[in-house]
């Protein structure tokens, strides 16, 4: 074991063993690469929304045959619409930044079209009682929470893979 001085304010006598200090990461080979490109393919956005449009649908009829209620169900597609059309506002904008020069910018593009997601969703949301009339908060929380979690079950089962391409 090797020891390393403590620095003053710290624990005294801090050990890392020899182990520890190994490095395990091994570059790939060009034909190990492709291979795990051909187990991994990337998840197209399009798709992933597509996904959740299906299931707004789905919400949507589901939740006007359990109530019989119109008005239920338009509250449930409106819910379901929060969350869809922010989704396609972002997946656009990611489609615009596919050119950018360097990592900082990526970032920042991801972050803009997040935050005007994330805005869109909050107006729509309260602009919710405006829009729909009877509006029944429990039908668009229903369409909104089911939509929102099939993003990530359409991810899981579109790609199994955290590769994500814009197209």
């Amino acid at each position: 074991m090797t020891t390393i001085p403590s620095a003053p304010g710290s624990e005294p006598g801090l050990r890392i063993l020899d182990e520890d200090l190994e490095d395990d990461f091994k570059p790939l080979t060009a034909q190990e690469a492709q291979q795990w490109r051909a187990r991994h393919p990337p998840v197209s956005v399009v798709r992933v929304v597509l996904v959740q449009a299906g299931v707004a649908v789905l919400v949507t009829l589901l939740t006007w045959l359990v109530t019989g209620q119109v008005s239920k169900a338009w509250s449930a597609a409106y819910g379901a619409a929060s969350v869809l059309l922010p989704a396609m506002v972002f997946a656009r904008g990611m489609h615009r930044q596919r050119g950018a020069k360097t990592a900082g910018q990526a970032l920042t593009g991801l972050m803009v079209w997040e935050m005007a997601k994330l805005g869109l969703t909050l107006a729509m949301l309260l602009l919710a009682p405006r829009v729909v009339g009877q509006l029944s908060w429990l039908a668009l929380l229903a369409g909104f929470v089911v939509t929102m979690k099939m993003y990530w079950l359409a991810l899981w089962r579109l790609g199994r893979s955290a590769s994500v391409k814009i197209n």
